[in-house]
């Protein structure tokens, strides 16, 4: 069952929803750097279960452990391994569907393809396994940061039917504009009616979707390689390897088919206080031709609808029977509010592999882009 992304920056992740713990070993992390545990808990605590009443009930800490690859304070070189305790774990809650396949879950397709699986919370499959991804992610996040000055923000531009049509000019500034709001959605009206939507669904026993939406800012130019390493390309694989997500775009995805080129073309210019080559319109979401061109990088990402609900739903048993299932179990009535951490987490997961890819091919460029005083040993 693969699970390691990266060609550089490599992530290996494990564990099971109700194993004993969740977590990544990360490799090709330079010695020396300072290792931001408590950026990495924030990332953490962020994406948890328990939030508030518009996520599962599920209540765990998801405390961060570091087991190797950190020494007084920093990175060594060697591999880093990052656990988290699974804590709150009611199997029994899944014993109805050790042998039943809930509709639009993974647990026919996993009984098909290994002939085994782990019933309890959904397994491998379980939303749960996206923790060793936001706690690599989180190391990720600082590099960017400290050494490019990238800053990755997502939120919830849609539940359901509800949009925020949020336009560039009032998209969020920072993670903690996003967070003030319980859906993750920065605008106070439509957060109001996600939160009324999603209760209501909830109390029926009802769940429903929505779409991320994601900004990278400072992004340079360069990051991205034709033809079967394109940037967009790894951030859709990426991205799309989040359970639940079923949709990906970049700049003006399905949109964009409704212009012509005269009007989707972004004009280059150059911009007068820097010297900077930027573009009038960023229709492309900041790649052309699979590479970084400098503009900010903008995606949106479709999460379908929670498919263990309570309400009574037609399927098969693993005996080829026709039969009803109604879920037990704690699970989210909207993924949307969580899935924004783990959206960003992937994002800069691709990042940081292309730019050590990038730093190790051209170090002209590094020298260009790089703040190099914040990089050991150099």
């Amino acid at each position: 069952m693969p699970s390691t992304w990266g060609k550089i920056f490599k992530v290996s992740t494990y564990g099971e929803s109700h194993g004993v713990s969740v977590g990544v070993v990360i490799e090709g992390v330079p010695a020396g750097l300072p290792f931001p545990q408590d950026e990495i808990q924030k990332d953490l605590t962020r994406r948890r279960p328990g939030q508030n009443d518009l996520t599962t009930p599920r209540d765990e800490a998801d405390i961060v452990i570091v087991e190797s690859g950190v020494f007084e304070g920093k990175t060594t070189g060697s591999p880093i391994l990052l656990k988290v305790n699974n804590k709150n774990t009611i199997g029994a809650d899944y014993d109805e569907m050790a042998h039943v396949f809930r509709p639009s879950h993974a647990d026919y397709t996993y009984s098909e393809k290994y002939g085994h699986r782990a019933h309890v919370g959904g397994g491998r499959s379980s939303v749960r396994e996206t923790i060793g991804r936001v706690a690599a992610g989180g190391l990720a996040r600082v590099i960017l940061e400290r050494e490019l000055g990238i800053q990755t923000i997502g939120w919830v531009d849609s539940v359901g039917t509800i949009d925020s049509n949020l336009l560039e000019l009032n998209y969020p500034s920072s993670r903690d504009q996003v967070d003030q709001f319980p859906t993750r959605c920065p605008d106070k009206n439509t957060n109001e009616k996600m939160e009324e939507l999603i209760r209501k669904l909830r109390d029926e026993g009802d769940s429903v979707g929505g779409v991320v939406k994601a900004i990278v800012k400072n992004l340079p130019p360069g990051l991205g390689d034709p033809v079967y390493d394109k940037l967009d390309a790894d951030l859709a694989k990426a991205i799309l390897s989040i359970s639940a997500c079923k949709g990906f775009e970049v700049g003006s995805g399905f949109s964009g088919t409704r212009q012509t080129g005269s009007t989707h073309n972004d004009a280059f210019y150059v911009e007068a206080d820097t010297g900077k080559v930027k573009t009038r319109t960023n229709y492309s979401g900041g790649i052309q031709g699979g590479i970084s061109n400098g503009m900010d990088l903008v995606i949106r990402a479709a999460f379908k609808p929670t498919s263990t609900i309570k309400k009574e739903q037609n399927t098969v048993n693993d005996k080829n029977q026709e039969t009803i299932l109604k879920a037990k179990g704690r699970h989210d009535p909207c993924v949307l509010p969580r899935a924004v951490p783990i959206v960003e987490a992937v994002i800069n997961l691709v990042l940081i592999d292309a730019y050590f890819y990038q730093r190790a091919l051209q170090p002209k460029w590094f020298i260009k882009y790089a703040n190099l005083d914040s990089i050991p040993n150099q």
